[in-house]
């Protein structure tokens, strides 16, 4: 082979046909695809021990020895695939590296995020005998799709603009070409390969190859909903980690009111977003939500001097709500891998089926110090799991704001009551937050706090604290 390359990288995403695109590159000889080699939860495939003699603890440790194992496999020129949510710390290195040859696979991401859903109700991710084809019509929900999109064209904007301030190029190839056995062709001879395939892989077979409008029940919700999106801006979207993009489709508008929400995950979005239903007396369901950037602007435009605001939580008592609904509790909304890596790579010690009767206040401590422990590392860049918006900084979430729009209210939730209601007052609505009690939870913060959880928050949480002015949680207001 032609040694234009070292190694090579697909960057892909779920549904978009990367297993197929890895099967017909592994048909040529001398390349070989390593499947999802920088995987957090698990290396190359699920259930597998190591990749090119490399363990999962060991690329936790450094994950350039494995990269290094890849780029310098003397047997075939090898690659892997990479999606947006897998380690980002050899991110920079592949992408900086004139030698590792990029891949771009794309799909329609309404394709994409129809056959997601449609994987998810099935539990079926790979077809290889038709006869055991399962089917299932999967429901659209706008605000879920719009946050889908949004999240896709983050990373690949980023991935466009690294590329072209190194002066380099992708081979970028469709989800409609995978079945082009030129194309395949061409793929390999831009990687180094001489010999041709007269026929593709056939060993894994397309799941859904119905119209999209056919396997979603509610095509005439999703239809209404999509005539709303501008589709020559789709591409026009913020960088994306370590920065926050501004995260436009979680904004919330009233329903008649000139008021923007601009929701900081892991606060008190459900209260807050009962208060803008509040404010025109109409349900929640009535609010605007699932803007794209086009829309937003559109509303903008058509409430001159509206007022936008968002809601800043204590930064412990974020953490710990965070925990309990995304990590501790094995429910609706929980980060499932996530929960079960913290568990076997990073040591936290929570009961493997969730909190029972005879979970302990101490047993409840312990784990959250662990996760804060976790989260120490993570917004530190130190391990392979994505920085989510549920934890990242509010400072960096709201910087992410401020390229869209910065609010012009930010409010602590410890007065918001006070705020909330002289915003009201302003726009000549006057209207209260309903009041509430803290979430469900085994334990609340109150029963664990001290100062060293403190100390440890503030470790984590330093940009929060200094420039949001929090003090301890103990002296809240």
């Amino acid at each position: 082979m032609t040694q234009q390359f070292d190694y090579f990288v697909i960057f892909a995403e779920m549904r978009t046909g990367s297993n197929f695109l890895e099967a017909n590159l592994n048909a040529f000889d001398g390349i070989a695809c390593h499947g999802e080699a920088f995987n957090p939860h698990f290396i190359g495939y699920p259930n597998r021990e190591d990749c090119l003699g490399i363990t999962l603890d060991d690329r936790e440790a450094d994950p350039a020895v494995l990269l290094n194992a890849i780029r310098t496999d003397a047997t075939a020129l090898a690659g892997f695939r990479y999606f947006h949510d897998h380690d980002p710390r050899v991110l920079d290195t592949i992408l900086s590296d004139p030698r590792c040859a990029k891949i771009v696979l794309t799909r329609n991401p309404l394709d994409s995020y129809v056959s997601l859903k449609i994987a998810e109700a099935t539990g079926q991710w790979k077809l290889t005998n038709v006869t055991r084809r399962k089917e299932a019509q999967a429901h659209f929900d706008a605000a879920e799709f719009a946050i889908h999109v949004d999240a896709l064209q983050q990373f690949q904007i980023s991935l466009q603009g690294q590329l072209q301030r190194s002066g380099q190029s992708a081979f970028y190839v469709a989800y409609e070409d995978l079945q082009d056995v030129a194309v395949m062709n061409g793929l390999a001879r831009w990687l180094g390969a001489k010999e041709q395939l007269e026929v593709l892989d056939d060993s894994l077979k397309r799941q859904n190859p119905s119209p999209v409008v056919s396997k979603v029940r509610n095509s005439e919700e999703m239809m209404a909903a999509l005539a709303g999106i501008d589709h020559f801006n789709l591409t026009r979207t913020p960088n994306f980690e370590p920065r926050r993009g501004p995260a436009v489709p979680g904004y919330i508008a009233a329903a008649q009111a000139s008021v923007l929400y601009l929701p900081i995950q892991g606060g008190p979005e459900q209260q807050v977003t009962q208060w803008l239903a509040d404010l025109d007396n109409v349900q929640g369901d009535a609010l605007q939500k699932g803007m794209n950037q086009k829309q937003a602007r559109q509303w903008m435009q058509n409430n001159p001097g509206f007022r936008s605001f968002t809601v800043v939580r204590h930064p412990l008592q974020r953490a710990h709500a965070v925990f309990c609904a995304r990590i501790l509790n094995k429910g609706p909304g929980c980060f499932l891998k996530i929960r079960n890596t913290l568990r076997r790579r990073y040591n936290v010690p929570m009961p493997e089926q969730g909190p029972g009767e005879d979970y302990t206040l101490p047993q409840h401590r312990a784990a959250f110090e662990g996760f804060l422990n976790f989260l120490k590392l993570n917004l530190g860049g130190q391990t392979s799991i994505r920085v989510d918006a549920n934890w990242a900084s509010q400072t960096q979430v709201i910087s992410g704001f401020a390229e869209f729009l910065a609010p012009d209210l930010i409010i602590r939730e410890s007065e918001i009551a006070q705020d909330l209601k002289g915003l009201s007052e302003k726009i000549g609505q006057l209207t209260n937050i309903r009041s509430y009690g803290e979430e469900e939870q085994p334990f609340s913060l109150s029963q664990i706090y001290d100062a060293d959880l403190e100390r440890l928050c503030r470790a984590v949480y330093q940009r929060d604290y200094l420039k949001l002015g929090f003090g301890n949680w103990v002296d809240r207001a």
